[in-house]
Order: structure tokens, then C-alpha cells, then sequence
């Protein structure tokens, strides 16, 4: 596709890559392209990081009709940059539109509109260890209206950060609170889809757990409230007596891109893997007889992030003697060499910029 480029006359400076945070910096350009039903997807360009203009009745606004998603880009210790399954990315965008009735952006059109915008500020992917770009598409509608009716008029947008660890702990282990009073999804909802809606809902999880100590809110089934979903803005993986679990991806939990990537790498090593339900009251079992031995929250942001403590109810468990696991670590490693280039990608999944 042809993408118009205007570049930046006034290049913001570069932070101090050993103090990046997360979120904290934008680059200097973002992507932009709009939809109308007699044109369909055009003027795609890239244009200075800036203000988007809106009505003040902007259905965006108003009926929060948004979509996102978040991939990340990896500076090779050759220097290369390399995107890590932004297809998967791409698919996923197109399952949250439909539910959210948007129009769908082509696989091939989302790749490419993503690896033109980190080649634009290439010089934004940082190089630190432990450092990346992290690139946020998202899309909205940008027509206005006060009446709820289904609009045709929508931006699909990217902007960049240059990024370090999501959480202040690092890879170090977190306590999460379990969430027993407010619900994040239900099935027949948009759990499984990307879209601002389920984290501002969800934001009141995440303040009462930080408010009581905890790093992460580890939320329940929303109809039983006793089945483990997910944790916070990530999945949630654990190990009973050396096999790994996690929820089924079936409506009320995200297809996370990090999640169906260790899967495939623990089938892979011979590791079991069950996608299936589990009770918290099983769970804290597990964690008092001694055969949950390990725990982590994972997503694109944090990558992996060992759990090492649990509590439900004011029933708290320690997990591994608060120290992250063995295979834990394993596949911390293992995963961020592929993404950062540090070893040959046997899956596939890199995307190089050339």
C-alpha cells in the first residue's frame, strides 16, 4: 500500500534509555489512515505525534466504540529490528472489530502500516537490555452522534514508546489479590476482545488490589465467581505437580499473544499443558499441600511476571518460597532470546524490518 510520509520538522530529544519506565515517551511520528463505506480504507500517511481532532459528540466519546492492540518492536545486538508475531496481532484486531461491529483492517495492511511506522523512527527502538519499542494500534470511530446507531466513519491510528520493564519488580515476583466482588467478562461479552471498555471496568480491580498492598488483581469467572480467569491486563499461567494450566480462551478471556506463545514452547519441551477450568478454591489448595510450585501473569507488556504470593479472602498462599521458578525463568529466558534475536527463531514469529 502506498503511504504518504511527512516527517517531523522539530525531532523531539531521545530520553535516557536506562530510565525509560513505560508509556512515558512517544516517538516522533505516528500512523493514521481513515474508513468510509464508499472508500474504504485510504489516505494512508504518516505524519508528525500530535493532537487528533474530534467532535465533541464523537461516538468514540460517548459509546466507547475502540478497539486496540500492543506489539513490540527489539533492537538484535547486530542492531537489526525485528517485530515478534505482529500477524497474531493483526488477527486479533480483526476478531475485536467484528464483535465490536468496526470494519476489519487486512492482516497483510496492519503488518505492513506497523512495520513502516518503526522503520520512520528507527531511531526510537532503544538498545539497553531490556529496552523495546512498544507500538499501540488502535482504532475508533470518529464520527459524531448522540443517537446509538452504528457508525461508518472510523481512524485506525499507531503511535510508538520507547519502553523498559512494565512493572517497578521487574522480573522479580509479585502478589496478587484475588478479585471476589466486581467481575471482569462474561461469556456472550467482549472478553476476548481488545477493546478500552474491559479495562476501564476493570480499573476498579486493579486500584483495590493496589490499595491493599498487591501488585496485580487476579480476576474470577463472571457468573460463578469461582473459576481463575486472568490477571489484571495479562494471562495467568501456573504449574500443579510439574504440568501447566491456564483458562480456556472460550469468550471471557483475551487470546493473548505471549500465552500461545508458551504454549507452544512448553508442548514443545514436553510439558503438558491444560487449557481448562480451574477453582480458586482448588488453586489455594494447591498452593497449602504444596503442588502448585509456580506461578506467572503474562502479556506483551511485562512479557513474564513470576507471581509469588496469592491471597483469597484473606487466605494468602506463598508460592515458591516467593522466588520465581525454575521453568518460569526458563521461559523467560528463552522467549525474550527469540525477541530480542539473542538465539535463532525456530517458530517463525519474527517479522525483520528490511
Amino acid at each position: 500500500m502506498e503511504i504518504r510520509i511527512e516527517r517531523t520538522t522539530a525531532p523531539k530529544p531521545k530520553p535516557d534509555q536506562k530510565a525509560l519506565g513505560f508509556g512515558k515517551y512517544k516517538s516522533d511520528h505516528m500512523f493514521m489512515m481513515n474508513y468510509t463505506p464508499d472508500m474504504g480504507w485510504h489516505d494512508m500517511r504518516i505524519v508528525p505525534y500530535g493532537p487528533i481532532p474530534l467532535e465533541p459528540d464523537a461516538v468514540a466519546l460517548h459509546y466507547a466504540q475502540e478497539t486496540f492492540e500492543g506489539l513490540k518492536a527489539y533492537r538484535t545486538p547486530s542492531g537489526d529490528i525485528q517485530l515478534f508475531r505482529p500477524d497474531m496481532n493483526a488477527k486479533r484486531m480483526l476478531n475485536s472489530n467484528r464483535r465490536l461491529c468496526m470494519p476489519e483492517i487486512p492482516e497483510d495492511m496492519f503488518v505492513e502500516a506497523c512495520k513502516t511506522i518503526v522503520a520512520v523512527d528507527a531511531d526510537w527502538v532503544p538498545s539497553e537490555p531490556g529496552t523495546s519499542l512498544y507500538i499501540r494500534p488502535f482504532m475508533f470511530t470518529s464520527e459524531g452522534q448522540i443517537a446509538l446507531h452504528n457508525c461508518s466513519e472510523f481512524i485506525f491510528c499507531i503511535i510508538t514508546s520507547p519502553v523498559g520493564a512494565y512493572f517497578a519488580e521487574g522480573i522479580n515476583p509479585v502478589k496478587i489479590l484475588v478479585e471476589d466482588e466486581y467481575v471482569r467478562a462474561v461469556r456472550g461479552g467482549t472478553g476476548f476482545a481488545k477493546c478500552g471498555g474491559n479495562y476501564a471496568t476493570a480499573m476498579i480491580g486493579q486500584e483495590k488490589a493496589e490499595r491493599l498492598g498487591y501488585s496485580q488483581v487476579l480476576w474470577l469467572d463472571g457468573v460463578e465467581q469461582k473459576y481463575v480467569e486472568e490477571a489484571g491486563g495479562m494471562n495467568f499461567m501456573y504449574f500443579l505437580n510439574g504440568e501447566a494450566w491456564t483458562a480456556p480462551t472460550e469468550g471471557t478471556v483475551l487470546p493473548g499473544v505471549t500465552r500461545d506463545s508458551i504454549i507452544h514452547i512448553l508442548k514443545d519441551w514436553g510439558i503438558p499443558v491444560h487449557e481448562e477450568r480451574m477453582t480458586i478454591d482448588d488453586l489455594m489448595k494447591a498452593g497449602h499441600d504444596g503442588s502448585l510450585g509456580e506461578a506467572f501473569a503474562c502479556g506483551t507488556a511485562a512479557v513474564i511476571s513470576p507471581v509469588g504470593a496469592l491471597n483469597y479472602r484473606g487466605d494468602e498462599i506463598t508460592i515458591n518460597d516467593f522466588k520465581i521458578g525454575e521453568t518460569t525463568q526458563k521461559l523467560y529466558d528463552y522467549l525474550t532470546d527469540i525477541q530480542w534475536g539473542r538465539i535463532a527463531d525456530p517458530y517463525g514469529w519474527i517479522t525483520t524490518l528490511k
